[in-house]
């Protein structure tokens, strides 16, 4: 009885294995280039705001999901290798 577990330890046939160091890597670049353009959107249109021009909101509020997005992204650029 086979059941779920891939007792050999080895890469399933035909697909390549996902390293820690990849897992790392994705999890530091998601998080810095997420941090980074969300900042930046943040910043930009909070200095928008504060000068008058409601058009800041437009750049202010989707700062948290873009930077976000950018994670998804790049974890499925990741599974998209598999």
């Amino acid at each position: 009885m086979r059941g779920l577990s891939n007792r050999d330890g080895g890469a399933t046939p035909g697909r390549m294995k996902i390293t820690r160091e990849e897992i790392l890597v994705l999890g530091l670049t998601a998080g810095v280039t997420g941090s980074l353009v969300g900042g930046l959107l943040l910043y930009a249109g909070l200095a928008l705001v504060v000068a008058g021009s409601h058009a800041g909101w437009l750049l202010a509020l989707p700062a948290a999901p873009l930077g976000g997005a950018l994670g998804y992204i790049l974890a499925r650029r990741l599974a998209g290798r598999l």
